[in-house]
């Protein structure tokens, strides 16, 4: 793998991770709505000056239902989710949590798809359940009664990445930029109504919030996307797949340094675990990645 592709894999996952980190920073003033609706606004408006760049169009008429469909999923649904849960939740679990996404991506797959279940991945689904139980299990905060709601709502995100993988798996092939683009755009109309029953929680929030409200829409979605795609395109999908195993590592490291979380065993065998048992699931292992790597390198 060259040089420059393993500098914008960790900048990616370093930049995935600190979206729980800027998400607890925010959503305290703004709530769950307010903030996830200006993150999606601003990444759509981010790609949109992409597009134009790179005079890219936006077929909408012709993708209006999937964009609908896949921005409900993928981004609308678990954005929201993740900030209700962040109001209570650390940014080490909530990264964490992220993680099992290809857990239940197994589970749907085998409960809805007809997907085998191999031993493999019943053993990885196994360690990510005993993973999620540990991380949980010895965290301080279980102690508080906002904590179990909140907990769900992180794995119900995880679970809405889970059913947009299949549904993008099952719809008709799009454009990845497309579909990025699109599925802001589609994620802003799902968004939008809710600012009409929910206030805002300051009406005057700090620049620390207003700041991370922009680094979550223009780094951590609309430019991570640009990122995303690249790494794709000169190493393949396999390589790519590291960042899932390492936003996690990120995502504690920023919340230990820039929020003191607490980094307990529990934090580090939990994290462990999860990433074992998503790399199972995922059927992911180092020689995939060096086949691939070699044979983008040799064309």
């Amino acid at each position: 793998m060259a040089f420059a592709s393993i500098i914008r894999l960790l900048s990616l996952a370093a930049i995935w991770g600190a979206s729980f980190l800027f998400m607890r920073l925010a959503v305290p003033e703004l709530g769950p709505a307010w903030l996830m609706f200006g993150r999606v606004l601003l990444a759509s408006l981010f790609l949109a000056l992409v597009a134009i760049g790179y005079r890219r169009s936006l077929p909408i008429r012709q993708y209006a239902g999937h964009f609908m469909v896949l921005s409900f999923f993928n981004t609308a649904l678990p954005f929201l989710l993740f900030a209700y849960a962040a109001q209570t939740l650390t940014a080490s679990l909530l990264a964490v949590l992220n993680a099992t996404a290809p857990l239940w991506g197994a589970i749907i797959g085998w409960l809805f798809f007809r997907q085998v279940m191999t031993f493999k991945v019943v053993a990885g689904l196994l360690l990510g359940i005993a993973g999620v139980a540990i991380l949980v299990g010895f965290d301080p905060i279980v102690a508080d009664s906002a904590a179990l709601p909140a907990i769900a709502a992180a794995a119900g995100a995880a679970c809405c990445y889970g059913i947009a993988t299949w549904y993008t798996r099952q719809a008709r092939p799009v454009p990845a930029f497309i579909n990025a683009h699109g599925n802001m755009w589609g994620a802003t109309l799902w968004l939008l109504p809710l600012l009409w029953f929910i206030p805002l929680t300051e009406t005057q929030p700090a620049t620390h919030t207003l700041l991370s409200v922009l680094a979550l829409g223009v780094l951590c979605t609309g430019v991570a996307y640009l990122l995303y795609f690249r790494l794709v395109q000169d190493i393949g999908a396999t390589p790519t797949l590291t960042v899932t195993f390492l936003i996690p590592v990120f995502g504690v490291m920023w919340g230990h340094l820039f929020l003191n979380e607490t980094i307990g065993w529990h934090t580090l065998a939990g994290a462990g675990i999860v990433i074992i048992g998503t790399m199972l699931v995922t059927g992911f292992n180092l020689n995939a990645v060096r086949t691939a790597t070699a044979l983008k390198e040799s064309q």
